[in-house]
């Protein structure tokens, strides 16, 4: 294998073989104010949205639980059982609740303007009821330098080629020490995705020309297939949302997006 000083004479080239009232948003009365216990009853268990952490951690009724990270411009959520971070776009609902989305435009969360929370997943398409828990430490892209991205590439390769059954060769060429962090991540979601394909039905014979996984910076993140290369495109300065989630390339795979994973164990 080539030295790091190798790798960075190549930048990187590598290819692996493996509201309450008033302050709290109730009618008030002129001549009592809310007890005591109301005001702490409303602001623990509702809060509004702009009571919360920008971070916080969320339990899930039906088991398991959930980091959403508010304070970047896309939200961010991080699954207990998976590694990959989802950056979601939110919009207001017509009740003034907030939607969030995954980049395949399917609803991830609910946000009341009371503060309940919904999740949304195949498993659970009616919804399962979540409730925060306290704050979390915010979720941050990692700068992993030469060797780290070697490591991260290497693992990519060795997953997805045991999920397709067959090499599965990892490059990043364009690497550099802006976007490295980005690259791994991308890598890692990458190989999440063909190990989540590969568990279902039909889903090696999807993965079955791919021999390559290219992943190179550009103008938006993006994922396609050519000539049996998985190609993704990565946006630097977009942090964590600046590459697709594996949902997304699951879809560019063949995929039905009906039926992929979307964050919690099946």
């Amino acid at each position: 294998m080539a030295s790091v000083s190798g790798l960075q004479r190549r930048g990187l080239g590598l290819a692996a073989a493996l509201g309450l009232a008033g302050a709290l948003g109730l009618p008030s009365h002129s001549d009592a104010a809310a007890p005591d216990w109301l005001r702490d009853a409303f602001a623990a268990h509702l809060g509004g949205h702009g009571k919360a952490p920008r971070a916080a951690r969320y339990e899930i009724d039906s088991g398991g639980g959930f980091v959403l990270d508010r304070s970047t411009d896309h939200p961010l959520v991080r699954f207990d059982d998976n590694p990959e971070v989802w950056s979601l776009t939110v919009s207001r609902g017509p009740r003034g609740d907030l939607i969030y989305w995954n980049d395949l435009r399917q609803p991830l969360l609910r946000i009341t303007k009371f503060g309940g929370v919904t999740l949304y997943t195949p498993r659970r398409p009616e919804g399962s009821a979540a409730s925060m828990s306290g704050a979390a430490q915010p979720i941050r892209l990692r700068s992993v330098g030469v060797a780290g991205l070697a490591h991260a590439l290497l693992e990519a390769s060795a997953r997805s080629s045991r999920a397709a059954q067959h090499l599965v060769i990892y490059e990043a060429p364009n690497a550099n020490p802006g976007n490295d962090g980005l690259l791994a991540d991308a890598s890692l979601v990458a190989s999440e995705a063909m190990a989540g394909l590969a568990a279902r039905a039909g889903g090696r014979a999807l993965m079955g020309r791919i021999t390559h996984v290219y992943i190179h910076a550009g103008k938006e993140p993006a994922a396609w297939v050519r000539e049996g290369v998985l190609l993704i495109s990565v946006t630097p300065g977009q942090g964590l949302a600046g590459r697709p989630s594996s949902l997304r390339i699951q879809q560019a795979l063949g995929a039905h997006t009906a039926t992929v994973y979307v964050g919690l164990s099946p």
